[in-house]
């Protein structure tokens, strides 16, 4: 996937204008790229569409302005892209009572070796970004990425194979088949 440039992002003037119609395309966008695996897991497959309106809602948030500073924020979304034969995803632990954030993160320590993704019956584990666990809990976000072999992303770009989310954790045991919609949105990155 092309990795951004500064002339990818508008910054905060220039995207005030165009927002409401950016969130509106992207929320249509991210309908057939976020997967909810169980309760409590939802997968979002991120490309560069979506790390554009993040960084455009960062931007915003923040009110930066500054060229340097943009390209500071480029660089961090950019490591967050996949690169060839590969897909990235934001993972989110939602947790929606506030005395359950801190059990359910401290239960869910060391799921990033029990995430996979399955193209048409081979596992291929994700890759979790380093800095966002540790032995006594984890972050509710985490980047993730699978690196797939050259057969397995042109079975996805072929749109050929089924394809399925599994978490295996001992505490937390789901999978959900990914729909057509998703699988071709997937094809579409890999391109």
């Amino acid at each position: 996937m092309r990795k951004l440039e500064r002339k990818d992002i508008h910054g905060p003037r220039l995207y005030e204008p165009m927002r409401d119609d950016l969130r509106k395309h992207i929320i249509a966008l991210k309908r057939h790229r976020r997967v909810a695996v169980g309760p409590q897991v939802t997968i979002v497959f991120e490309n560069r569409a979506t790390m554009i309106f993040q960084i455009e809602e960062m931007l915003r948030a923040e009110k930066i302005e500054d060229d340097e500073k943009i390209e500071g924020e480029i660089d961090v979304y950019n490591s967050l892209l996949p690169s060839a034969n590969e897909l990235a995803a934001t993972l989110f632990v939602e947790v929606t009572e506030p005395a359950q954030i801190r059990p359910t993160l401290e239960r869910l320590v060391g799921i990033d070796e029990h995430v996979f993704l399955e193209v048409g019956g081979d596992l291929v584990p994700a890759s979790f970004e380093a800095g966002r666990s540790t032995e006594e809990k984890i972050s509710s976000v985490q980047y993730v990425r699978w690196k797939l072999t050259p057969a397995s992303a042109e079975a996805i770009r072929g749109e050929r194979v089924p394809l399925r989310v599994i978490i295996d954790h001992p505490a937390y045991h789901h999978a959900v088949e990914l729909s057509v919609e998703t699988r071709h949105e997937l094809a579409r990155d890999l391109e």
